[in-house]
């Protein structure tokens, strides 16, 4: 079903009024969590995603270029949502993605080989290369039998032993976060529970307070909101991901009618066929005519002979 554009635009500015912001939007995701004065908010989200504490807590991170330069000029161009480094080299690139375009898989693999590329300058030793890890936040479910969040690297089929821990793929899959109480949640639940947009004010708050870094968000994306021209842009991308969702829709639907159609069509051929070899099979018997004479007698098409034939 498709909506018109006035009544999307004016819903997304009711939810702007209620301070209900879309935490996936990516033009308030890298406001949140690309810049250098709340990176404590982007270390505190990936050692909750890496599981990384204590001692193996990440400490600091270096934001870089989103921009990785092609190893030939022919090359698609990355452009990575979030990229940054640890202060033990290992790099990590950040996506948010919405819409289900069929491709994330091969996608996340595309970025992390273009991250782990990066590492060996031209010459260099193998032992030299860095972890490379890629966290995807998804707007949609694409593993139906994999939890909320879930990794996957290189093993080994047979006994399960990892190569090495060079490469991380994890996926975190909003729509499969189910509500519980702020208390009984884990690290990575409280921010699958902030991208999931699902909780109510009070629970909010409650979440916010026993989580420092959520709370960090909550107040950027006040301070984005009251910036014209953020706003307008947080708008603008909302609305082109509506418009999005509502195309795609209207062409499910066509496709959907297509089908229905075509399948008819196709039933009431088959069933022409069908009838067609019955009446081939009994002048056969009878007359003890050949599969051609019956067919000539029948009339049928050279394209419907080859088919029946094809049966007989």
């Amino acid at each position: 079903m498709t909506y018109p554009k006035p009544l999307m635009r004016q819903a997304i500015e009711q939810d702007i009024a209620n301070k209900k912001y879309n935490p996936m939007n990516d033009v308030l995701f890298k406001f949140i969590f690309g810049k250098e004065e709340r990176k404590q908010v982007t270390i505190d989200f990936l050692n909750a995603v890496l599981d990384r504490h204590g001692a193996k807590a990440i400490k600091d991170i270096q934001f870089q270029n989103s921009e990785i330069v092609p190893l030939y000029d022919d090359d698609k161009l990355t452009r990575l949502d979030i990229f940054c480094v640890t202060e033990d080299g290992t790099q990590i690139d950040v996506e948010v993605q919405v819409a289900n375009k069929k491709n994330m898989e091969r996608r996340t693999l595309f970025y992390w080989s273009q991250m782990y590329l990066m590492n060996l300058a031209k010459g260099g030793m193998y032992q030299n290369l860095k972890p490379s890890i890629t966290i995807n936040i998804l707007r949609y479910k694409i593993f139906p039998n994999e939890p909320a969040h879930s990794m996957y690297s290189i093993y080994n089929k047979e006994t399960g032993r990892r190569l090495n821990e060079d490469m991380e793929l994890h996926f975190l899959e909003v729509p499969k976060f189910k509500k519980k109480p702020v208390s009984e949640m884990t690290s990575v639940e409280r921010w699958l529970a902030y991208f999931s947009n699902k909780l109510d004010a009070k629970e909010m708050e409650e979440l916010a307070m026993n989580e420092v870094a959520i709370q960090t968000a909550l107040d950027a994306a006040a301070i984005f909101m009251q910036n014209k021209q953020e706003r307008l842009n947080y708008l603008n991308r909302e609305m082109a991901i509506l418009d999005y969702e509502s195309d795609k829709a209207a062409w499910m639907d066509e496709a959907r009618a297509e089908g229905k159609a075509e399948g008819k069509a196709e039933g009431k051929a088959e069933g022409r066929i069908e009838s067609l070899l019955d009446s081939v099979r009994s002048l056969m018997k009878k007359k003890g005519w050949s599969s051609d004479e019956a067919m000539d007698a029948l009339d049928i098409s050279p394209e419907e002979r080859t088919i029946i034939s094809a049966r007989l």
